[in-house]
């Protein structure tokens, strides 16, 4: 490992506390690296402004960094464990190359405030990413709402319950993906807030520009306080997850219904084969394995948001225990996310079996029509509903599912599905993105 930033003459490295000290943390800023470059040019040249780097001193330092990410895109420069972590992997290579100008690169800032604005710009991305892929995942949805609508079986409690159909189905899940969407813009608006220049959470005895490093870095606004820029941390991580978990929810129920609906048992949906896997010792299965790990990629999420609520039992100040953060929201959201890229593409293709979806409807899934439409006739609805459940499995005799569907005139249903509505709703969303790029 190279020279520690905060080494002292005579104090003894001991080798194995730092591995513990570092753990993943070199390999985790390579996520991060690019946009610590980013902030480290916007630190620079606000130094230039305040006149504690010459122009030639700033100059300098932003050539050699556009060179660092340059070469570390190229893959000509490693981020590897001769570093402690990205932070003095920067400041190393401008030492390196600039010798003492190189050195004056970490005036009134500290790696708290570093890591704190490069995991915003970070998020900021992600939750674009996630945004995006809701919009795209509603998009077909709709198109398929307003394509076909087949019978199908609704359920309650996983019993047959009253006829749906399938553009019922895919505008439930258009309708809560939009809602996905607007909520991972709103979790990115309330973070989107500079912490840079904050230094270690008090301040620095120079008049730093955080002005123009808020607006350089395209950050909405500043964060004020020092004190609360380090009492953030961990929690604008937590409203991230927070809203990649919500999404992921809607994802396992849809992915649950797939389950099903695939079985030999139902057959209602065949997937496309890409999706499927074989046996190891099978040769007559194909397995929704795709289906099944999309059901269970709210865990990983899940999971890093309870380790980053754990960490938080902490007193005011910076503490080193949040370290730990930074794995748990990497893998929580690079598996939430490369999960709903495959949403899109899995439900444009997805298949529907018409047949089998009709012959699991019975005659007394029509009772609460029958009971709806005598109550609107004059009887009591409750005595309409005792007729309806005494008729038992003759209730909806002569009835058809079109019928039922048909009928389903209260906005939302069958009917009146509202797809104009969801369009409108999606099309403002869209709007929204186009306006943040």
């Amino acid at each position: 490992m190279s020279d520690l930033l905060w080494q002292k003459d005579g104090v003894r490295v001991d080798a194995r506390i730092m591995r513990f000290l570092a753990g993943d943390d070199v390999l985790l800023d390579r996520e991060f690296l690019l946009h610590d470059i980013t902030a480290s040019k916007a630190h620079v040249a606000g130094l230039g402004r305040i006149d504690v780097l010459s122009a030639d001193e700033v100059a300098s330092i932003t050539r050699e960094l556009d060179a660092l990410a340059e070469d570390f895109r190229n893959g000509d420069f490693i981020l590897d464990d001769t570093h402690e972590d990205g932070h003095s992997a920067i400041e190393a290579r401008l030492v390196d190359r600039l010798g003492d100008v190189g050195r004056k690169v970490h005036t009134g800032r500290s790696r708290n405030d570093q890591v704190l604005v490069a995991t915003r710009l970070w998020l900021k991305e992600r939750l674009d990413d996630l945004s995006d892929l809701c919009v795209a995942i509603a998009e077909v949805c709709l198109q398929r709402a307003g394509g076909e609508s087949l019978p199908l079986p609704g359920y309650t409690h996983l019993q047959r319950a009253v006829v749906s159909s399938t553009a019922m189905w895919f505008a439930g899940f258009a309708e809560g993906f939009i809602d996905n969407a607007a909520r991972a813009r709103t979790t990115r608006d309330w973070l989107d807030a500079n912490p840079l220049g904050t230094a270690a959470g008090y301040g620095v005895n120079l008049p730093l520009d955080r002005a123009y490093t808020t607006e350089a870095l395209g950050f909405a606004r500043m964060q004020v306080s020092p004190i609360y820029a380090q009492l953030s941390r961990g929690k604008f991580e937590l409203g991230a997850l927070d809203a990649l978990a919500s999404t992921l929810l809607d994802l396992r129920r849809l992915a649950w219904d797939l389950s099903l609906f695939t079985t030999a048992e139902f057959g209602f949906v065949r997937l496309p084969d890409e999706y499927t896997t074989g046996s190891s010792i099978m040769p007559n299965k194909r397995n929704p394995d795709v289906v099944e790990m999309l059901r269970a990629s709210y865990a990983p999420v899940a999971a890093a948001r309870v380790e980053i609520e754990q960490l938080l039992s902490l007193p005011s100040g910076y503490q080193r225990d949040l370290q730990l953060s930074k794995g748990s929201l990497w893998h929580g959201f690079t598996h939430g996310l490369r999960a709903l890229d495959l949403m899109p593409d899995l439900l444009a293709r997805m298949q529907w079996n018409g047949e089998a979806m009709r012959a699991a409807i019975e005659p007394s899934m029509h009772a609460t029509d029958v009971a709806i439409e005598q109550a609107a006739a004059g009887v009591p609805f409750r005595t309409a509903y005792r007729a309806a459940a005494e008729a038992g499995s003759d209730t909806g005799s002569g009835r058809t599912p079109e019928s039922s569907l048909t009928a389903r005139v209260s906005p939302g249903g069958a009917a009146a599905l509202g797809l104009e509505i969801l369009h409108d709703r999606l099309k403002a969303l869209k709007d929204k993105q186009r306006e943040a790029h």
